[in-house]
């Protein structure tokens, strides 16, 4: 899973980055539950980067929303 750039997420419509952010989402709490029963973590830095892209699609939504 690569970061998303803002340029991609700026490109995509509102539908496709609140679907986006569901899939995210989904995604970060498989992630922490697979952590929190002691399972090794295939890719340490995924939940970070999971967590960066939710960020910047929310930054994003609320700068559309001014």
């Amino acid at each position: 899973m690569a970061l998303l750039r803002n340029k991609e997420i700026r490109a995509m419509s509102t539908e496709d980055r609140a679907k986006r952010l569901r899939e995210l989402r989904d995604e970060l709490m498989h992630e922490r539950g697979t952590a929190a029963m002691g399972g090794a973590p295939a890719n340490p830095g995924r939940i970070r980067a999971i967590r960066t892209n939710i960020a910047r699609i929310l930054t994003v939504q609320r700068e559309e929303k001014k």
